[in-house]
């Protein structure tokens, strides 16, 4: 039997492309999510200030503009119920822009980047990309942040011609990252200068003086909107899928679900894909000190309300691609539109362990959503996920499971339609089903 979408099921996978276009870089995404949370009568809290938190309260935290974490309060007290955690992160592999980025050739410009994590870089050649970031300026009052983002195709990275590059189709198509990856921006007049062509696209894009920048953080991003495609449209493609289709799961469950006793949290991170050690990463204190200021700021109260919590840590699995079958373990083949993958590797980098992995198929069960099991194969390494990091720095037991997906880190992935409204319905479950710990 095919699987046919259902209509609950092709309208969350539009939803999901609408959010990944309008979050081309971590700090959309973080905005995106706001825009979202605040929609839905979720107040905004700075870490500076003073807090005073009730139950039932909806409420965000924002920490270097890229990572956030939203909560409902239980009624009951953390310490009583524990925190029930979705994990995920807003970063995706890539190119970055360098500070002085501008290589000029005669008229061209060109504009070098460096390596974010480990994009396929093959994936960028050829396609309509763009830029997106954080802007810092010089304002009236000091040092203020804008983001910027340019919609129509700005850059290129043009293939070599065949003609040039004869052994392309045996050997495979292969960057220098720093004299080949630089991407092509304009062109200018022999005598113009060429360093601030950048900066007058962005000040007319924000509409102000140049000289006003003071720094550029800007994310590459391939233009092409998300669709639907296939038979049925059973599947869905668009960039940034790892892990943005997590973030948007666990921000639709936690917006979907109601009050219960346990707080509901969800912490989407940036810098997972560089190993997350920075001070808004999960190898940072920002999940922590949330969840000590609303356990009450008591030691004691924070340790009982963290033995009885539990965390989720929601990013891609890896699909089966018939194509590559000797890529994957045999005896785990996980399947695009089966369900949501639970991820386990003996030498934890999933954190996984027996019991919690119970604790998820009986969930699953009781939900009726389908799940499937993920291993990867003995001899090839296993990346890893923020679950490792988070529930040994917090002693949180953790769930690792993700969406299946075909070409993960590439400029343009590919995933299923069915199961992005699946793990939406089993996070929410997570949040809301009483479960035994």
């Amino acid at each position: 039997m095919h699987p046919l979408p259902t209509a609950s099921e092709t309208a969350h996978a539009q939803a999901l492309l609408q959010y990944i276009d309008q979050s081309p870089s971590p700090w959309h995404a973080v905005e995106s999510t706001r825009i979202h949370l605040e929609a839905a009568g979720f107040l905004h809290l700075h870490e500076r200030d003073s807090w005073k938190i009730a139950p039932g309260d909806c409420r965000y935290v924002i920490r270097g503009d890229s990572s956030i974490i939203a909560f409902r309060m239980g009624d009951r007290a953390p310490s009583e119920a524990g925190f029930r955690i979705l994990g995920a992160h807003t970063d995706s592999p890539g190119l970055r822009i360098k500070p002085q980025g501008h290589l000029r050739e005669g008229r061209l410009i060109r504009l070098g980047v460096e390596v974010y994590g480990g994009p396929i870089l093959a994936s960028f050649a050829d396609r309509d990309l763009s830029l997106a970031g954080r802007v810092s300026i010089k304002g009236s009052q000091g040092i203020e942040t804008r983001l910027v983002r340019f919609d129509s195709a700005l850059l290129r990275l043009p293939n070599l011609a065949i003609h040039m590059n004869r052994g392309v189709n045996e050997d495979g198509l292969k960057f220098n990252k720093q004299t080949e990856l630089p991407l092509i921006l304009g062109q200018t007049l022999p005598d113009a200068p060429s360093q601030t062509l950048l900066n007058e696209l962005v000040a007319d894009r924000l509409n102000i003086e140049p000289d006003s920048i003071l720094s550029l953080e800007l994310n590459v991003f391939d233009t092409q909107p998300g669709t639907l495609w296939g038979a049925h449209a059973a599947f869905l493609a668009t960039r940034q899928i790892d892990n943005l289709c997590s973030c948007h799961a666990a921000l639709c469950a936690l917006l979907s679900g109601t009050q219960g006793p346990s707080t509901q949290v969800i912490a989407l991170f940036d810098h997972e894909e560089i190993g997350s050690e920075s001070h808004q990463g999960a190898q940072g204190s920002f999940l922590s000190d949330v969840l000590s200021r609303l356990s009450g700021g008591d030691t004691e109260d924070e340790r009982r309300a963290l033995a009885r919590s539990l965390l989720i840590s929601a990013d891609a699995a890896h699909a089966f691609h018939p194509s590559f079958s000797s890529a994957y373990e045999p005896l785990h083949h996980v399947q695009i539109n089966e369900g949501p993958a639970l991820k386990i590797n003996a030498n934890q980098r999933y954190a996984t362990d027996g019991p919690r992995a119970a604790l998820f198929k009986d969930l699953a069960q009781k939900i009726g959503v389908p799940c499937q099991t993920y291993v990867h194969r003995t001899d090839l390494g296993c990346g890893s996920t923020i679950g490792p990091i988070a529930s040994a720095r917090l002693g949180v037991p953790t769930i690792d499971c993700g969406v299946p997906m075909w070409a993960m880190h590439s400029a343009r992935e590919s995933a299923g339609v069915c199961d992005q409204w699946a793990f939406k319905r089993l996070l929410q479950g997570f949040l809301e089903e009483p479960l035994s710990l």
